[in-house]
């Protein structure tokens, strides 16, 4: 009966992680995390370890699969990816302050900030077109790329997440990305 439960539990998980990925450019933690942590009962760090490694696949299957559709922009994801690996010592300094920060907190943290990122897409929806979005100069959206990817990396480090709601926000919000490419950009980061 249990192996019958996990079987399930992982389909289920899998599944909601694939279309979150490929919809909503969301990591696949989200899903997968709280789904292992609650029916499973395994370990937090674990279960987000687990989901991070089948985020990179998941991630790089989307973000093909947005490119071959010209929904990505490779030379500004590889900006904000850079900005992201070279500002590690933002995630190192994020995950050093969650395992001060109790688990409650961290989870809740999770929840409001999930909470906050479905309420600004609904209340104000992407309507930007691809036009609008090459009307950006290219050295606004390289400087907004480089310090919004040090945030990014200092938030996934805290709550041990991949980020792809936080790129989401920050490619339509902040860089002024059209919806599908900002989701096919985040996807790509993602993958790295």
């Amino acid at each position: 009966m249990q192996l019958l439960l996990t079987i399930v539990v992982c389909l289920f998980a899998g599944a909601g992680a694939g279309l979150g990925t490929g919809f909503a450019g969301m990591s696949a933690a989200a899903v997968i995390t709280p789904m292992l942590v609650t029916f499973l009962h395994i370990e937090p760090y674990t279960a987000v370890g687990i989901a991070l490694a089948s985020d990179v696949l998941a991630s790089a299957v989307s973000a093909y699969t947005y490119g071959r559709n010209r929904n990505l922009d490779i030379r500004n994801g590889l900006i904000m990816m850079a900005s992201v690996l070279i500002f590690t010592v933002f995630t190192v300094v994020g995950s050093l302050v969650s395992s001060l920060v109790p688990s409650v907190a961290m989870g809740n943290f999770s929840v409001i900030m999930t909470l906050l990122l479905g309420i600004k897409f609904i209340v104000r929806p992407v309507m930007t077109t691809k036009e609008d979005m090459q009307q950006i100069p290219t050295r606004t959206r390289i400087i907004k790329s480089i310090v919004c990817g040090a945030i990014v990396g200092f938030i996934c480090g805290f709550i041990g997440a991949g980020g792809g709601m936080m790129m989401l926000l920050i490619l339509t919000s902040v860089l002024g990305y059209e919806l599908k490419t900002a989701v096919g950009t985040s996807v790509f980061i993602m993958t790295f």
